[in-house]
């Protein structure tokens, strides 16, 4: 998103939340300016505290945006972005926010009247807004996930170039409920594909056990707590279990990668049950609730293999190239002017 605004002349600082799924996600990023926010969580056990995290946030982002007063601000959901949205209305800024969901989160929706404009992922959430101004774009991907080459990615990974491969990613959260259903239903994935080969995504805190089980089972896995090169991990797969977030399927659906999607059970408003039915109907994922049995994901992930080629297609239907372009011509008219941009996102997986 970031290079496509700098491309038409803007320049661009991302405020990013002090979590450290974003600490990583910005390590990889050149040429923008970055600031940290105080994280504002939302609770409704803890009305006061969602306050003070919100008037810390709010003289943080007054206190940037007093350096260099911004020409438009975008967010791309989550509370933190309340306050750049707010603080950015009060100076006169163009203000836009993203949502790639297919049910909005509470802080879009609670934002979206006061907006300029809206952009949505998916057709499924352009009409759950009380704002009549929102436009389907698609969600943004980075160029990498588009036209990977499978060998050039395994041999990056240390992977076998020969060998078919399953991906297993939890995301940045939840990861656990992925890792249990992927391992017990190890022995009946062995019996029917014993020439797999495994690159398993773990999350912080499970590498270690999960690679035990790994070795216990006697299968072949990569195993890594967190991977930098995203791209290349769903490059090198031949199929893919994962989570259901809006970013992750707009990064299969760019790498045409075929999966079983697992819902986060505890996702706001079960946001990810939502897009995992919709991309299940368009026929390039299946999707596998977090408590059925393990034999139901091994034949989920078996289906996979055996239709990933009409998959594939389904999954072109599902991309959407060109998204950032065309939320940042959106935003540079929305506004008027190209001397500076401020976004702020809070999730980048």
């Amino acid at each position: 998103m970031g290079d496509a605004l700098q491309e038409r002349g803007a320049e661009v600082m991302l405020l990013i939340s002090p979590k450290k799924i974003d600490r990583q996600a910005a390590r990889s990023l050149e040429g923008f300016s970055i600031r940290e926010l105080p994280a504002v969580a939302f609770s409704v056990r803890s009305p006061l505290g969602f306050v003070r995290g919100f008037w810390r946030s709010l003289r943080a982002v007054a206190n940037v945006f007093n350096e260099d007063p911004p020409a438009a601000v975008l967010a791309m959901g989550g509370f933190t972005s309340a306050a750049p949205i707010v603080q950015g209305g009060r100076m006169g800024a163009a203000t836009f926010l993203h949502e790639s969901n297919a049910i909005p989160g509470r802080a879009n929706r609670l934002l979206a009247p006061w907006v300029d404009g809206i952009f949505t992922g998916l057709e499924a959430a352009r009409n759950r807004f009380l704002n009549t101004s929102a436009i389907v774009t698609g969600t943004p991907v980075r160029p990498g996930f588009v036209g990977l080459d499978r060998s050039d990615c395994r041999d990056r990974l240390g992977l076998d170039a020969r060998r078919p491969t399953l991906l297993v990613m939890g995301g940045s959260q939840g990861a656990r409920g992925v890792n249990d259903l992927l391992l017990a239903a190890l022995p009946g994935l062995i019996r029917a594909r014993p020439s797999w080969q495994v690159l398993h995504l773990t999350g912080e805190g499970e590498a270690e056990r999960v690679r035990r089980a790994h070795e216990r089972a006697g299968r072949d896995a990569r195993v890594l707590a967190f991977l930098d090169d995203m791209p290349a991990a769903l490059g090198a797969a031949d199929v893919a279990v994962s989570r259901a977030g809006a970013s992750s399927l707009a990064e299969l659906a760019a790498a045409r990668l075929p999966s079983v999607l697992v819902p986060y059970p505890l996702a706001a408003d079960d946001h990810q049950r939502h897009n995992a039915r919709g991309f299940e109907a368009a026929g390039g994922a299946v999707m596998v609730e977090q408590g059925a049995p393990p034999s139901q994901l091994a034949r989920a992930i078996d289906c996979l293999m055996k239709n990933r080629n009409e998959m594939r297609v389904a999954l072109a239907r599902q991309d959407a190239p060109g998204a950032a372009d065309r939320v940042a011509v959106q935003v540079l008219a929305g506004c008027g002017l190209t001397r500076r941009l401020f976004k702020w996102t809070t999730a980048w997986a």
